[in-house]
């Protein structure tokens, strides 16, 4: 009797397209047949990302904590603007702290869904437009211009590829005098001359930092044969100064964690530094109201107090524990079965062939808990052609207009926005989208991609199921 009951089930749930039983224990399993895969959305609940490194000591710990408080601080021009700890901001910035865009699903993170650039605009009486790449809940960007400009106003051939922050002090009332205009956004989105960046995650960038070379070249090396029939021939960003690999950014392209940091604090805030001492895009006079660099080592002061901000920031991201997976809170509540099934698919697929599920890091003279430590980071670090459909024509080092790193998959379950300009969003398809859009002219994820594609319905769920895991 119960035969014939599970077979007349099985039977009606067929004919009917919709449902098939594939498991007949006390609570059976029960999959829809024909529909589409979809992304489960972001991941609920803990944010299991954010804190520090495990068996820091207390000394460790405390710089952790400084260089976090330093990291959500938010600067003004001059520091003398109440609520607003830090000076140097601009003359032209794209967020007024550090800690407002990286935030996604905990400090250190990536874009929130509620995009601080719009109230960045005019905090403090600036008087910015903001431009219709920036939304309220779209990602936060920095817009890049690939090509400079002939004295004409026509597009040339000539790379610029720098950072044209959104905003400008002028207005503020911290800035008394300054009139610098913003760029000309329409103007550069109407020559094709305009591209985005989204803000990376730094969650356990001090494993990543201390991953040997000789294991991301061993890396590179394995597989080969696999690797040459599907087409994946990513190579190490380099150093022009020591020659060693970079392995920080969209597109691999700064060397340490703090020089990522550095970076970013003269290019998203305006804040020179020890690093990189003077002002951007040579700004008018009359917007200049500091001694540089604006961010130094802080001479009178004792412990972590004496460091600069950079140097703060960084013991901050190479003293923050990875993100950890879970599979609890993901949308649809999918069975343990369907997320090993995505990990297996995974690999079936060869995804880890440029997603490396793990590598090992070295000694660290830094802390003891970034020392022979497993970094399940999926990423090879490596660059990879990703084809006209992907390209921003911007050239960092010796990444190419089409290259990118391929970027850690760890904290993937609680991303809102994907790719380099987060063009793949929950409102068209999210991670899906940002699969499928790997594949292209010219890409290295072809192959890939061909297989994923011939996954049925329910295996491309599993595998997206045991992303939003991760």
């Amino acid at each position: 009797m119960r035969k014939e009951f599970l077979t007349c089930l099985c039977c009606a749930a067929v004919s009917a397209g919709s449902l098939i039983l594939v498991s007949t224990g006390p609570t059976p399993t029960v999959y829809a047949l024909g529909v589409a895969a979809t992304d489960p959305g972001v991941r609920s609940g803990a944010a299991n990302a954010g804190a520090p490194l495990s068996g820091l000591s207390a000394s460790e710990l405390a710089y952790f904590q400084d260089g976090s408080s330093r990291f959500t601080a938010i600067d003004s021009v001059s520091g003398t603007i109440a609520g607003e700890t830090d000076s140097g901001l601009g003359p032209a910035y794209n967020a007024n702290s550090c800690g407002s865009c990286h935030s996604q699903p905990a400090t250190g993170g990536t874009s929130p869904s509620n995009n601080p650039q719009v109230a960045a605009a005019n905090v403090d009486g600036a008087t910015n437009t903001i431009p219709d790449f920036i939304t309220a809940t779209g990602p936060v960007r920095e817009p890049r211009f690939p090509f400079q400009l002939k004295s004409n106003g026509r597009l040339s051939q000539t790379p610029d590829g720098g950072v044209h922050d959104v905003f400008t002090i002028a207005g503020r009332s911290d800035a008394s005098g300054c009139t610098m205009a913003q760029p000309d956004f329409a103007q550069m989105e109407k020559l094709g001359n305009l591209i985005f960046r989204i803000p990376t995650p730094i969650f356990g960038a001090g494993l990543i930092e201390n991953i040997p070379e000789a294991a991301l070249y061993a890396n590179m090396a394995a597989q080969s044969p696999l690797k040459q029939v599907l087409g994946i021939s990513g190579h190490p960003n380099i150093s022009g100064n020591d020659g060693t690999i970079t392995r920080f950014g969209w597109k691999a392209q700064n060397k340490s964690v703090e020089m990522f940091a550095g970076e970013a604090y003269a290019v998203e805030m305006g804040v020179t530094n020890e690093l990189f001492p003077d002002e951007r895009m040579m700004p008018p006079p009359s917007c200049l109201y500091n001694p540089t660099p604006e961010d130094t080592t802080n001479f009178p002061a004792s412990g972590a107090e004496i460091l600069s901000d950079v140097v703060a920031f960084s013991n901050f991201m190479r003293l923050s524990a990875p993100p950890t997976p879970s599979t609890q809170g993901i949308p649809g509540n999918p069975s343990p079965r369907s997320i090993e099934n995505g990990q297996s698919l995974f690999t079936q697929v060869h995804c880890n062939l440029c997603h490396t599920p793990s590598l090992q890091t070295g000694s660290s003279a830094f802390a003891a808990g970034l020392s022979n430590q497993n970094v399940a980071l999926f990423s090879d670090l490596l660059v990879h052609h990703m084809g006209s459909g992907l390209a921003d024509n911007v050239s960092q080092g010796t990444a190419g207009p089409d290259e990118f790193r391929s970027a850690p998959l760890w904290g993937l379950g609680q991303r809102i926005f994907f790719l380099h300009d987060g063009r793949a969003t929950p409102a068209n398809g999210g991670l899906l989208t940002a699969i499928q859009a790997h594949a292209g002219p010219g890409s290295e994820a072809n192959g890939v991609i061909r297989l994923f594609e011939r996954l049925d319905n329910q295996q491309q769920q599993d595998l997206l199921n045991f992303l939003r895991s991760l």
